[in-house]
């Protein structure tokens, strides 16, 4: 691939941004509607939430497999097909004729949508190493970070004017224009020489090897547990919001698309500011903020304390994400070499796995109770915290060329 400099560099940047930025909205933009689907399809709150446990579930076991199949096969060819599968899977979802076949078409989507994660990260790995892997990824992430800003009021301005169908008929037209652009702007990033075999012993054989670096394994956990934890407040919110404290669709947006600004202040400060802090230092740092950040929450909660007062420790807790997210994942990938399509997958996995795990949970008690989704952050929180102290804080790197 050409050397990424000016006019060239921006451009991969966005591309890669607007790939990556296909998982916010296909988990984000149709939150708003999450009590209309639960009218809709005469179900509850749990019901409507195992299809976001679904669309998670489906990014977990596709970024496995495409991920893999990238290392073998190239980073343009999966991405391609990804992208129509995720065209199909959209429109299919519009006439979904109940909650089970929708739960299973967002299974379907989010299996498809993987391919713009893993691959993107893997291409930014196949083009840079070293802090310009650090800078571009952070310039990702910025990127990528926008959509939640933007993904819930795009999806309550839909409902201002169609019904909960619109939102899909968007991500329908967004699938597209990705797989246009992808298909006539995209060039291969990894030649045939740098690429893995390809049978099914030695791609279980590039896991394993992966993970046995105690290094690697400490980032991915620790990135895995905290935004596992995200996936609570992203499925609880919009009933504890508009629910219990009365907030309307379009002020969910807003107090949701406020903390996309933690997220990209996080993003933004590893990456111009990581030249004074190592990456290490920033990823400790914003797991101690979290943690604490997440036992403010559940206090908060517990004593039921106003809106206010639940807002401002989410903020903390989502901008550490920022942070984390941009700090792991560079530390984690800088040593994986020609396999990035393998390590992007599985530091993608463990967040989804969690995810889909944690997101029908928080209605485990009801409708009208936010306890469950603040006893989930905090836990997840001081999981990921002793994930990194226990096996990634004093650990050596083993690198992969």
């Amino acid at each position: 691939m050409e050397s990424l400099t000016g006019l060239k560099r921006v451009h991969f940047i966005l591309l890669m941004g607007a790939l990556t930025s296909l998982i916010p909205f296909t988990i984000d933009m149709y939150l708003p509607a999450f009590p209309i689907l639960a009218d809709v399809y005469e179900t509850n709150a749990t019901s409507v939430q195992l299809s976001l446990t679904a669309c998670l579930l489906g990014l977990a076991v596709g970024q496995l497999i495409t991920g893999a199949l990238s290392d073998v096969q190239g980073r343009r060819k999966p991405l391609l097909i990804s992208l129509v599968g995720y065209v199909l899977a959209s429109v299919a979802c519009i006439f979904a004729p109940n909650i089970y076949i929708f739960v299973l078409l967002r299974f379907v989507q989010g299996f498809a949508a993987s391919g713009g994660l893993v691959i993107s990260r893997a291409i930014v790995r196949d083009v840079s190493n070293g802090a310009e892997l650090t800078r571009l990824f952070a310039l990702l992430m910025v990127v990528n970070n926008l959509v939640p800003l933007l993904a819930p009021s795009v999806g309550s301005g839909v409902l201002l004017f169609a019904d909960w169908r619109g939102i899909f008929l968007v991500l329908t037209l967004l699938g597209i224009i990705l797989l246009l652009v992808s298909a006539f702007r995209l060039k291969e990033s990894l030649p045939p020489e740098k690429r893995v075999s390809s049978n099914l012993k030695s791609t279980f054989s590039n896991f394993a090897g992966i993970l046995k670096n105690r290094q690697f394994t400490g980032y991915a956990l620790a990135q895995g547990f905290l935004i596992g934890g995200v996936f609570a407040y992203v499925s609880g919110t919009p009933f504890i919001y508009q629910n219990i404290y009365g907030a309307s669709p379009q002020a969910f947006s807003l107090l949701f698309g406020m903390n996309g600004i933690g997220l990209i202040i996080g993003s933004y400060a590893v990456g111009r500011f990581s030249y004074i802090w190592s990456e290490k230092r920033f990823l400790e740092t914003a797991l101690y903020t979290a943690t604490s950040a997440g036992g403010v929450l559940l206090a908060v909660i517990l004593l039921e304390g106003p809106l206010w007062t639940v807002v401002i420790p989410i903020f903390f807790f989502i901008t550490s994400i920022g942070v984390v997210g941009t700090a792991a994942f560079t530390l984690a990938m800088e040593s994986q070499g020609h396999v990035a399509g393998s390590a992007s997958a599985l530091l993608g996995l463990l967040p989804f796995i969690l995810g889909a795990a944690t997101a029908p949970l928080v209605g485990i008690a009801g409708e009208n109770t936010a306890v469950p989704m603040g006893l989930i952050i905090f836990f997840m929180c001081l999981i990921a915290l002793l994930a990194y102290l226990l096996l990634a804080k004093n650990s050596t790197v083993s690198t992969v060329k």
